[in-house]
């Protein structure tokens, strides 16, 4: 059911030359940012000390950081872990401190503060792993965009796979460049935020394909610039409700999540919205550039009841 009726198409691929343009200098800032600025990694990628402790109350997560402040650790990351009772401590790679020396020195300053405060787990993430982690997680997206080509041009045609993917992409570089012009920490949780981000994002792609393709079968008379301007016209009502669903979901993760999935919720939020963005404006006006006509994806020669638009 259409929650949202428009009387008339709306011409999406009008303003293909201003989105083109304003994402081309979004994406050139993006790419400057993370060419000057970089990724503020966390301990899953740099290498670090990891440390789980237990409280026996509810622990105040603002006065842990406090007391690591105290002793030189404003960089760590304190966050619940399990219950309201454990907490999870991720301390950055130390020079002056080894593994084992770094977490004996937390331990003292927080009995120090709370006797009743035991330690249950403790492990060093070497750099060599997040190294590793980093690499693992560039060939992820590497191999993840190359399935989505290969599936759109296998479903529909190679054009609607280019261009699919360059807004997917530009999709992940937009988020890349918010954490890092931002220097908002990037760890595994918005890692895994971003491959959602590809996922999600391609199947608005998929939809608005397969409406263009049944508009190249029963509109025969009219130009591929309505037709995409239908197409994306008639999935509407469906965008809205489905993203819109979903982005209120994202921020009540955002607003109430706490800590732990703050920065992930974050990364969907600016994925969710741009994802939108990059299906209608980017990839519609790319469809365009490369020529795509009913010859490729009406191939049979049978003739289907014309229809005309409105």
């Amino acid at each position: 059911m259409d929650f949202f009726r428009f009387e008339r198409d709306i011409p999406f691929t009008r303003w293909g030359k201003f989105s083109m343009t304003f994402s081309l200098i979004i994406s050139i800032l993006a790419i400057y940012s993370l060419a000057t600025k970089g990724l503020n990694l966390a301990v899953d990628f740099t290498g670090g000390t990891v440390m789980e402790i237990s409280y026996q109350q509810p622990a105040d997560l603002d006065k842990t950081r406090k007391i690591l402040a105290g002793i030189g650790m404003s960089d760590a990351i304190v966050q619940n872990f399990g219950t309201s009772r454990d907490v999870m401590i991720r301390l950055p790679v130390k020079l002056e401190h080894a593994g084992g020396n770094l977490s004996e020195t937390v331990m003292v300053a927080l009995k120090a503060d709370d006797p009743s405060v035991e330690m249950k787990r403790v492990e060093f993430v070497g750099p060599q792993v997040g190294d590793e982690l980093l690499e693992n997680a560039l060939l992820a997206m590497l191999f993840v965009s190359m399935g989505i080509v290969a599936y759109l041009a296998f479903r529909f045609e190679w054009k609607f796979g280019v261009a699919c993917i360059i807004a997917n992409l530009h999709d992940v570089l937009i988020i890349l460049g918010c954490f890092s012009f931002f220097q908002w920490e990037f760890d595994l949780t918005v890692l895994a935020a971003v491959l959602a981000i590809l996922g999600y994002s391609v199947n608005e792609s998929v939809v608005i394909s397969d409406r263009i393709r049944e508009n190249f079968r029963k509109l025969r008379k009219a130009n591929v610039t309505r037709i995409i301007d239908n197409a994306i016209t008639e999935t509407m009502s469906r965008t809205i409700i489905t993203h819109g669903s979903t982005q209120m979901v994202v921020i009540s993760m955002f607003l109430f999540g706490g800590e732990a999935l703050h920065n992930f919720a974050l990364a969907l939020t600016i994925g969710i919205l741009f994802g939108i963005y990059s299906s209608i404006m980017i990839a519609s006006p790319i469809l365009l550039l490369l020529g795509a006509k009913r010859e490729d994806l009406v191939k049979s020669e049978r003739k289907p009841q014309e229809e005309a638009l409105p």
